[in-house]
């Protein structure tokens, strides 16, 4: 396994909450993140149908575009009751004309799962997966999972996507009321990035 010693690292996203949550989870190991979105990048279709077919396609094109190392995250939501979906499409279900509506796709999720008559607790999982690509090619895959359940009305305005209807397991805050810090600690993304600090540790 590649241990990533560069101090600077380029987020392949344009979304502003994973910025942040990634750029404090790397903050203790001195390392800079820039967005592709602030160095000009597009964004590439994802036409892979996992979550990490998709972080790959990301990761690699912003390493051969910026030159830098480059992490990229895919994640989304998986309800049980609706066959694992919407899955990797979880930022799609919730465009718009105007841009992403997330209160929108929160609402077509429950209502799905009303038409259906999903019975309570109606679980759910947050998946993520992260890519750390080389601008050489080479990549490195960590995968991480929390599962919870899904409740309504929304709840919280401290995430983003569909935190305001996901409680954890074992919790009582939705991650739309969760503390950033608190959810950092216990998110599928934290999870993911445990694995990930293995190639992190000899660059500290």
């Amino acid at each position: 396994m590649r241990s990533l010693t560069e101090k600077k690292v380029v987020l392949a996203s344009h979304n502003a909450g994973k910025l942040r949550e990634i750029a404090a989870l790397l903050l203790p190991y001195g390392i800079e993140v820039v967005s592709a979105g602030e160095l000009g990048l597009e964004e590439p279709a994802e036409t892979e149908d996992t979550f990490a077919g998709n972080a790959r396609i990301k990761a690699h094109f912003a390493a051969k575009a910026s030159g830098l190392p480059a992490l990229s995250d895919d994640s989304g939501l998986s309800v049980e009751a609706l066959n694992g979906a919407p899955g990797v499409y979880t930022a799609d279900w919730a465009e718009t004309p105007n841009g992403r509506d997330f209160p929108m796709a929160m609402k077509k999720v429950w209502d799905m799962l009303e038409a259906d008559g999903a019975p309570h607790p109606r679980s759910a999982a947050f998946n993520c997966t992260l890519c750390l690509a080389w601008p050489d090619g080479h990549d490195e895959i960590f995968a991480g999972k929390v599962d919870g359940t899904l409740s309504w009305p929304m709840r919280g305005e401290l995430g983003f996507g569909f935190d305001p209807i996901f409680t954890p397991n074992g919790e009582f805050e939705t991650f739309g009321e969760m503390d950033p810090a608190k959810k950092n600690n216990m998110s599928h993304r934290a999870n993911a990035f445990a694995k990930f600090k293995s190639i992190l540790e000899t660059s500290v």
